[in-house]
């Protein structure tokens, strides 16, 4: 009995020993932190890492801030809201070039990433909350299509936007039906966080 056990004893030590030797031997892989997402659009609350190749101190971690824009050193304000992370890279580069860099190499990644989501209610056939396709915008008339169209109840002239502007609630109307109609007219783009309302029609 105590022979089994011992036996058993070094049979589990050496299982051990080899284990360990197994992890030690094993590389590691780093771990990116940050993705190039090409895709991604940036939008409010994005955190992004910029880097400026040969020179560090301009290296800028960011969060996207509600008025779509980072702050960087020598150049201020960017505006990147709207953008991919390569278009955001294209514009800091060029606002580098324009008087303080010859040729600057600008990569821009994102370490963080909100979730795009927008809200569709009222006269609609699927009111609910929806995600922002990935490499792409969306605008008003889009977004109703994306709901599945109006009920036959909907009013497409008495649609409301909510959008949060400088941390305060603001409620945009719009005609959609005139928006659609029209070609001249402007698409209204649709940002994260947004809510649409189709009005139901007066009888």
């Amino acid at each position: 009995m105590n022979f089994s056990r011992s036996l058993f004893t070094l049979v589990f030590l050496a299982m051990t020993l080899c284990a360990v030797s197994a992890q030690q031997a094993a590389p590691t892989v780093p771990v990116q932190r940050g993705e190039a997402l090409p895709g991604h659009v940036l939008s409010s609350n994005d955190v992004i890492a910029v880097k400026v190749f040969d020179e560090p101190e301009l290296d800028t971690t960011a969060r996207v801030s509600e008025d779509g824009d980072i702050s960087m050193a020598l150049i201020g304000s960017v505006a990147v809201r709207g953008k991919t992370a390569e278009q955001a890279a294209r514009v800091i580069r060029d606002r580098l070039a324009e008087r303080f860099l010859v040729n600057p190499q600008v990569t821009v990644m994102v370490t963080e990433a909100t979730k795009r989501l927008f809200t569709v209610l009222g006269q609609v056939q699927r009111p609910g909350t929806y995600r922002f396709p990935d490499r792409s915008t969306l605008n008003l008339i889009q977004v109703i299509g994306m709901a599945g169209g109006y009920t036959r109840l909907a009013d497409p002239s008495r649609v409301t936007l909510k959008r949060i502007v400088n941390r305060r609630e603001t409620v945009f109307r719009f005609d959609a039906k005139k928006m659609a109609r029209d070609e001249s007219s402007k698409a209204v783009e649709i940002q994260p966080g947004d809510i649409i309302v189709v009005g139901e029609r007066l009888f």
